[in-house]
């Protein structure tokens, strides 16, 4: 099924379908400024008024600091990408896609305000009725909504056994055990207790306390029961047996053994690489992989996370967005489950040194076919200024080039919103408009969001994807003349956020793909045929 540009209109495309010197005088004026790449968008022009609340106190709670994620996803099914906001002191809130850019604040009638204090979010259809369910981390208790598929949600956290308080920050939705229901890992941050929270001052003023000053905390592992209920299997898989303080973490299958492992980024502890062996059971083998410590054998603050083959070779590689003055991590995959981190030779590690990063993901934002970078930053304390120099609280965005064995640092030519400082959290990269180029939306803690269109400026042809709410582990691969790319679907990634699930393939110049294969988890092929460029082409699994 193509899908046509920015009306999202369908027709049948069953040909192209099978399963299987120093002085000088200057004579005219300078040419204009060629447009940036992103445009900031503003509440006028969007109709999103939403400003997350931090519950900031003078006394600088630890849970204050860690907010706010958000979700890009079409809750509806009209093919239009809606937006949801997660609140901390305050509700969150849902905006539905009217087209054209403007969207509608729609949180009470669909009936999904959250509740305590919200964190982060995610989307998976977990009971696969083929509709986008929601699900909320907070501190307290967390939110599962079943999408009702007419405009409305169901809290039906109690029922399906997720009712659990703590201080929950990443949820990842992958089919671990490959019986086509997505099961559920849910990141616990640090043992937390208001009670017992150690005062942490800057002279006569509070600060937030280091994780160092908690201890770490297990994670859980459900699986997912096929009737709507989940079962905690944390300690039979291996995953209770490892505590740790989790910001981010990101389903993939870094040994191409057709099970979905589990890469975790934990903050002032090691990070975790979870390999799933089947019958449901995981080795944690950061340490021997070499993606759980610096190289100078250190633990970094690891906060947002993402994964891609960045450099072609066929091997998932993990990224890593770390504290100031540790410099953010790449680790290459070289095979055998072995790392090495990259970041320094591919140019990331100097160009993070000074910054606290947050959402990160992988896209081909230039749409010629490689995986770009861009990264949300602040500093977790918003008192850092009255101590340092050198650093503050609020930081840049930055959006960097994939040149193959270099990422390149754009300037201004990336837009207004990359010159300026955010208070960034979440990150979601989607297509707004459906006119092919993604668009970026941050969560400021604290602040109205960013909303990022691109404007095409610079951009190839491109080729669109709607695999559906659940393609995890799905592997795509597309050829122009006899150049041949793959990606694998990930889960997670990027910081309590969720990107919209359709997949853009850059074509550069080509006006077509010579084809495009979809092979899905268990094995079966979707293959399109000299699809166009330049359309979204619906993709399902062959009977």
């Amino acid at each position: 099924m193509r899908l046509q540009g920015n009306n999202y209109n369908s027709r049948c495309l069953a040909h192209l379908l099978c399963a299987c010197s120093p002085f000088f005088v200057l004579a005219s004026p300078l040419p204009a400024a060629a447009p940036a790449i992103y445009e900031t968008l503003p509440p006028s022009r969007t109709g999103i008024t939403f400003s997350h609340q931090s519950g900031l106190t003078e006394r600088r709670r630890l849970p204050e600091s860690i907010a706010p994620g958000v979700a890009i996803f079409d809750y509806n099914g009209d093919g239009l990408m809606d937006i949801y906001f997660v609140n901390s002191a305050g509700p969150g809130a849902l905006y539905r896609n009217d087209g054209n850019l403007h969207f509608t604040n729609v949180t009470a009638a669909a009936g999904v305000p959250g509740r305590d204090f919200g964190l982060g979010v995610t989307t998976c259809d977990y009971n696969s009725d083929g509709a986008p369910d929601l699900f909320i981390t907070s501190y307290g208790r967390n939110t599962l909504y079943r999408n009702n598929r007419n405009g409305t949600f169901t809290d039906v956290t109690r029922e399906a056994g997720l009712e659990l308080p703590g201080l929950w920050t990443a949820a990842v939705f992958f089919d671990f055990d490959n019986d086509g229901h997505p099961d559920l890992f849910l990141g616990h941050f640090v043992d937390y207790d208001p009670a017992t929270e150690p005062a942490c001052r800057y002279g006569d003023r509070y600060h937030y306390c280091h994780p160092l000053s908690f201890k770490p905390h297990p994670s859980k592992l459900y699986r997912n029961q096929g009737d709507g209920t989940f079962s905690d299997v944390s300690v039979s898989s291996g995953i209770a047996a490892h505590p740790g303080k989790v910001f981010g973490a990101v389903s993939t299958d870094v040994n191409k053994d057709g099970l979905l492992d589990l890469f975790v980024a934990n903050d002032s502890v090691p990070n975790f690489l979870f390999i799933n062996r089947g019958h449901g059971k995981f080795d944690e083998v950061g340490l021997d992989a070499g993606v759980a410590y610096s190289a100078d054998g250190n633990p970094r603050s690891g906060m947002g996370v993402d994964a891609t083959d960045f450099n072609g070779d066929g091997l998932i590689d993990l990224f890593v967005a770390n504290f100031n003055r540790e410099r953010f991590s790449l680790y290459r995959n070289l095979g055998a489950l072995h790392f090495t981190d990259d970041a320094g030779p591919t140019g990331l590690g100097t160009a993070t040194q000074m910054y606290s990063g947050w959402g990160a993901r992988f896209f081909d934002f230039d749409l010629d076919g490689d995986d770009d970078l861009v990264l949300a930053n602040s500093h977790p304390d918003d008192q850092i200024g009255k101590l340092s120099t050198t650093l503050t609280f609020r930081e840049p965005l930055l959006l960097f080039r994939n040149e193959g064995a270099k990422f390149t640092l754009l300037g201004p030519e990336a837009g207004p919103a990359f010159t300026q400082n955010w208070p960034a959290r979440g990150l979601a990269v989607g297509d707004l408009d459906n006119d092919g180029y993604p668009d970026i939306v941050i969560a400021n803690t604290g602040e109205a969001p960013l909303i990022l269109h691109h404007t095409g400026q610079g951009a190839g042809n491109w080729l669109g994807l709607d695999p559906g709410p659940a393609p995890v582990g799905a592997i795509v691969r597309w050829a122009i003349g006899d150049k041949v790319r793959t990606k694998l679907l990930h889960a997670g990634g990027s910081y309590l956020s969720a990107h919209d699930p359709r997949v853009i393939l850059g074509l550069g110049p080509a006006t077509q793909a010579t084809w495009v294969e979809v092979q899905w988890p268990g094995g079966r092929k979707t293959r399109l045929t000299q699809p166009a460029a330049r359309s979204y082409y619906k993709v399902v699994p062959p009977q």
